[in-house]
């Protein structure tokens, strides 16, 4: 079991944080999938998570986007908000976030990963901080250095990128 930290051992850990890494659904999205009666599938994002991921990267982080799921809306969202690394239908998330690390010149230690599901615990337990969100399955739960008070799709991420935001402002 990954020790837990407390807020203020986690914002000393998010002030040396380069990279970070999220999963789609189930953390930028609240896991649901919708489909119209004639089979289109899509997504439904939280505007707030938006507005904290940029805010995060005005601090000086970088972002990037790794999903197992192959679908394009995840594409659009990430250019709507100016993410340039992302990764979908990633069958190995470790394997594509060593790949954007090494672009960027970012050791594992200095990323953060916020996952919820089987497909993010592997990568949870390579990086320097493993995040998830309080409805995640019981494996991140226990792979997770911290745990978010909100729901996946429901505020994690902006809450993640805030603490970013609040951390970076003492450095």
């Amino acid at each position: 079991m990954t020790a837990k930290l407390t807020m203020d051992e986690t914002l000393s850990r998010l002030a040396h944080i380069k990279l970070l890494s999220l999963d789609v659904d189930g953390v930028m999205t609240d896991g649901g999938l919708y489909y119209t009666d004639d089979g289109v599938q899509f997504r439904k994002f939280n505007v707030k998570d938006g507005l904290g991921m940029k805010n995060a990267m005005k601090a000086g982080v970088q972002l990037c986007i790794i999903s197992a799921s192959k679908a394009t809306s995840t594409l659009t969202r990430a250019e709507h908000l100016g993410i340039e690394h992302v990764r979908i239908g990633a069958s190995d998330k470790l394997a594509e976030l060593r790949t954007i690390a090494a672009q960027l010149g970012v050791e594992l230690d200095q990323v953060a990963h916020m996952g919820d599901d089987l497909t993010d615990v592997h990568l949870m337990k390579n990086v320097g901080l493993a995040l998830t969100v309080s409805d995640a399955v019981p494996q991140a739960l226990e792979a997770a250095h911290y745990v978010t008070s909100k729901a996946g799709g429901k505020g994690a991420v902006r809450e993640i990128c805030d603490m970013i935001v609040e951390a970076n402002a003492h450095t």
